[in-house]
């Protein structure tokens, strides 16, 4: 499968299965948006540059909501939790979401504010390849992030995401740079786009940093 980060959470995932587009940002988010039709787009949670289904050309199956799912051939789950350490009271909720694609099980976990507990742990414990948020300020931060990888022993594949870039440079949230020093086996990748299967996933968990499209 093709993996692009298109910038922010945004990815484009590119499969057998299915076109899959995660957290699709709205108009005042000056990352280029892709203009290519999906058959789903996850959104895990309201806020507007998670949320821009209207941009999605096509007709795609938009899941925002937790719960199990069956979408075009494509098992998906989303996972409850909150986008602050508050129980949501600052930000409200957001939504994990696992799914399955040419055998390999994929987390997006949006814009997560606070440590996993037991059962979202539970319920992420075959995943194998994670997008997970490393900026701070608005999700968990870079030794958030880590601490979360070290407790969870399936991960083969992490890509860190919704941290600031030169695209976002006045935003309040941190670079990637103390996450990648706070993790082993990172590496930048040098391209926004990457090919993986499940055979192909490293033997132990690596960290790979994407430049945005």
């Amino acid at each position: 499968m093709k993996i692009t980060w298109i910038g922010h959470a945004c990815f484009l995932i590119e499969a057998e299965e299915a076109r899959i587009l995660t957290d699709p940002f709205g108009e005042d988010v000056p990352y280029p948006f892709p203009e290519t039709s999906v058959d789903i787009v996850t959104v895990s949670h309201g806020h507007f540059d998670h949320n821009a289904t209207h941009r999605v050309p096509g007709r795609p199956a938009v899941i925002e909501a937790t719960g199990d799912f069956d979408v075009r051939g494509v098992r998906l789950k989303g996972i409850p939790s909150f986008h602050d350490d508050r129980g949501g009271a600052e930000r409200g909720p957001n939504i994990l979401y696992a799914f399955e694609l040419e055998g390999a099980t994929i987390a997006h976990l949006g814009d997560l504010g606070e440590p996993l507990d037991e059962t979202q742990r539970a319920a992420l414990a075959d995943a194998e390849v994670f997008f997970i948020p490393v900026g701070g300020h608005f999700t968990i931060d870079a030794r958030q992030a880590a601490a979360l990888i070290e407790d969870l022993p399936s991960v083969r594949l992490v890509i860190p995401m919704h941290y600031k870039t030169d695209a976002i440079a006045d935003w309040p949230i941190a670079a990637v740079d103390e996450f990648e020093s706070l993790v082993d086996n990172a590496r930048r990748v040098g391209a926004s786009t990457i090919k993986v299967t499940r055979a192909s996933l490293p033997e132990q968990r690596e960290v790979w940093i994407l430049d945005h499209a």
